[in-house]
């Protein structure tokens, strides 16, 4: 598969092009490994200032997806260019150079921040590493960034336990943005919080995008927080994107089953929604380890035919911009959206 072919991903500053990674698995004691794809032929581009949204459920490859975008994990297959180079390709001071354009804010804050030191200590080491900023600046730089996310200054000086669960996500997004990013991948920032407390979050991450220009993959199961942060939507099941497009179509007319069951499933606030048992995708999501023969989500879907099981379908267009990998895509309203007046 290309690069996408969307008109609006030209001069895209992340490219990901036919990205698949898979992980060996041995069969009972002495048989023989085969493959686990987690991500199969997976092509992404990301523009400055847009913020792209990867939705799934768990064990889909979108967390493993973020990791080899940012060249945290090198694909089995395909490439990533950032800025026009193919990251697998650099070494040494070039990579660390590129290494501070792209940065990572993980789901669980505490896990991936030291108790044992400050948080304005661990701010300053990126500042330090790549040199942002000169060391008699460090300090006021820390104040800076902690102020930025929304903190008191006086916060560098304690250590993370003394934070709650959106206070130290906070201080991860400071930690993110220290080395001044262009491209950061957002993996599950808001699951762990209170929903008060993601609203905050996810308007801070709102609020540094527009200021800030960053180009954001944002990784989640939120359906609700995707689509208030989001500018495109990526469907993902068993390690490939099944539909993908702007926000307001993918959720407003999904035109890929999974999509629509995924959104039907979501809790609603409308009244006249009633639960039933259409809305309840069947089965469970079958092994990486042994997909089923062509469409991936066939043996789930309420429209398979035969057809379904020959080839895996590709991503066809629906709309400039928009495409579903299903020989029956079509969009079709949800239930919560109204027709025009």
């Amino acid at each position: 598969m290309a690069f996408d072919t969307d008109p609006a991903s030209a001069g895209a500053l992340v490219q990901a092009e036919s990205l698949g990674r898979n992980y060996p698995q041995r069969q009972g004691l002495f048989g023989t490994a085969r493959a686990m794809w987690a991500v199969r032929d997976v092509s992404l581009n990301i523009s400055a200032g847009e913020t792209v949204g990867i939705v799934g459920e768990s064990g889909c490859g979108k967390s493993t997806l973020g990791r080899m975008m940012l060249g945290l994990e090198d694909p089995t297959t395909g490439h990533v260019r950032f800025d026009g180079q193919d990251i697998a390709t650099l070494q040494g001071a070039t990579r660390r150079k590129l290494a501070r354009r792209m940065q990572m804010v993980f789901q669980d804050p505490f896990g991936s921040l030291d108790p044992r030191r400050t948080v304005g200590a661990q701010i300053a080491d990126g500042l330090r590493t790549h040199d942002i900023v000169p060391a008699s600046e460090v300090g006021a730089e820390v104040t800076r960034l902690i102020e930025q996310v929304g903190l008191p200054a006086e916060a560098a000086k304690r250590r993370p336990h003394e934070f709650s669960g959106g206070q130290r996500q906070r201080i991860a997004v400071a930690r993110a943005l220290a080395t001044r990013p262009d491209f950061i991948v957002a993996d599950e920032p808001v699951s762990a919080l209170d929903v008060s407390i993601q609203a905050q979050v996810v308007n801070l991450l709102m609020d540094l995008r527009r200021d800030l220009n960053l180009a954001m993959l944002f990784i989640s199961h939120d359906l609700h927080v995707v689509r208030h942060l989001c500018d495109r939507i990526a469907v993902m099941y068993l390690g490939r994107i099944v539909e993908i497009g702007p926000a307001e179509q993918v959720f407003g007319t999904p035109a890929h089953p999974y999509t629509r069951a995924l959104l039907a499933a979501t809790p609603s606030l409308d009244p006249t929604r009633t639960a039933d048992e259409d809305r309840i995708l069947p089965g469970e999501l079958p092994s990486p380890s042994n997909p089923p023969s062509g469409c991936p989500f066939r043996t789930r879907c309420p429209l398979a035919e035969e057809a379904c099981a020959a080839e895996v379908p590709p991503l066809t267009p629906m709309a400039p911009g928009w495409r579903a990998a299903c020989i029956k895509a079509g969009p079709i309203r949800t239930a919560d959206t109204k027709e025009p007046t």
